[in-house]
């Protein structure tokens, strides 16, 4: 007897079906580079495609460690408050009101596993069905799949050619649907900082349009690179320019800990509506699985709140990988933080010029992943040889693309 074949529904959404055809550049290039590793030997590949930081942590970062593997508190591995330890959300409000002079409580902070749980909490916390989140191009390409994730509806707003955000589109895309705006300074992947006169006139523009529409716009700063800035620049905060700002951020890059996933949401302390806004954070927190941050990483971030890595040495590669590309007549804006470049494609298929660049074992990322075709990112956090090896497929790839 032959029986018939059962068919099987395919057994992942349609919605994740789509999310993984569009799939992550950065991870394509990622796994791009394990393959051509394998094929030519790790030494022959060069790959700034990923911001992994090269950095290892300070050392104030180790002897913290150290201290506590040799005289553990107790219970600190147990279950805590799921917005975090009270400890160590006063360490961080603490730290905030040093830097802004505005007075934060531990009750405006809730600690995250990194930026990425931290900003998927707020919009799930903020966003009803079909809200609409404005973004600006280039942007950190996972922007749009939190947003879809949580039922929002992102909007894209273009930034001009040095990467500042268009005010005057973003003042004719904000309407009654818009719940929030994102930005992200220093900028993944242009390594531009916002001035604060920039988001001086963005406060301004935000609160213009609540009054015109009767809702509330959220400024959602994503702060992960804040503490990486160069030339003497200070980073201006949000708080002082909008009040119903919310900023996400994390240690993966200023104590170079992207794989511990420690971070925290703040949230203004004259946000209206504040204290229900922070429970639903907190509820969200714990809803969506992440249920609170690494007990080990609270208890060491606490005392390194004034803690950051050696900026310099990133400025020192920055300055060395700007001045041969300019050198090869590559156009591109000097990044003022992060650890990221975005040249001009010499394409303007920028896919087709990165794979042009894997031709000689150079990896980096198609500025169509960040919603800015015609460019390419490049990572430099990563150690001297790789920039340095680097260097001769850039010239080859400019000497036959004629760049002058």
């Amino acid at each position: 007897m032959i029986r018939a074949e059962r068919k099987y529904e395919v057994p992942i959404s349609d919605r994740i079906r789509k999310g993984m055809a569009a799939g992550s550049w950065v991870r394509r290039m990622f796994e791009e580079g394990i393959a051509l590793k394998q094929r030519y030997g790790e030494e022959n590949v060069f790959d700034l495609s990923l911001g992994n930081p090269v950095l290892e942590p300070p050392p104030e970062f180790d002897r913290e460690l150290r201290r506590l593997a040799e005289h553990p508190l107790p219970g600190m591995h147990r279950y805590m408050e799921n917005a975090g330890y009270p400890e160590t959300r006063a360490a961080v409000a603490a730290q905030l009101s040093l830097e802004t002079g505005i007075k934060f409580t531990m009750n405006e902070i809730i600690m995250t596993c990194g930026t990425a749980a931290a900003l998927n909490v707020v919009l799930k916390t903020i966003l009803n069905h079909g809200d609409e989140v404005i973004i600006f191009a280039p942007y950190f390409a996972e922007f749009v799949h939190y947003i879809n994730h949580h039922d929002g509806v992102a909007r894209v707003v273009p930034a001009d050619e040095q990467f500042i955000p268009k005010l005057d589109v973003l003042e004719a895309t904000i309407g009654a649907k818009t719940k929030a705006v994102i930005i992200n300074s220093p900028n993944n992947p242009s390594g531009v900082v916002y001035s604060e006169d920039l988001i001086h006139r963005l406060g301004e523009l935000l609160r213009k349009k609540e009054a015109q529409y009767g809702i509330q716009i959220f400024l959602i700063s994503d702060e992960a690179y804040s503490k990486i800035i160069y030339d003497g620049l200070k980073y201006p905060p949000v708080w002082h320019h909008h009040p119903q700002s919310i900023v996400v951020t994390s240690h993966s890059k200023d104590l170079a800990l992207p794989g511990e996933r420690i971070g925290y949401i703040a949230v203004h302390p004259d946000c209206s509506q504040r204290e229900e806004l922070v429970d639903g954070l907190i509820y969200c927190n714990r809803t969506l699985g992440f249920v609170n941050a690494p007990a080990l990483m609270q208890h060491l971030v606490r005392h390194l709140q004034q803690v950051t890595i050696s900026v310099a040495e990133y400025q020192k590669k920055r300055d060395f990988l700007y001045g041969h590309l300019i050198k090869m007549s590559y156009s591109v804006k000097k990044p003022q933080g992060a650890f990221y470049m975005f040249p001009k494609s010499p394409l303007e298929d920028d896919v087709a010029f990165v794979k042009e660049l894997q031709r000689w074992k150079v990896l980096t990322v198609p500025g169509s992943g960040f919603g800015s075709p015609g460019y390419f990112r490049v990572s430099y956090c990563v150690d001297d040889r790789t920039l340095e090896g680097s260097l001769a497929g850039f010239q080859k790839a400019a000497q036959k693309f004629n760049l002058r």
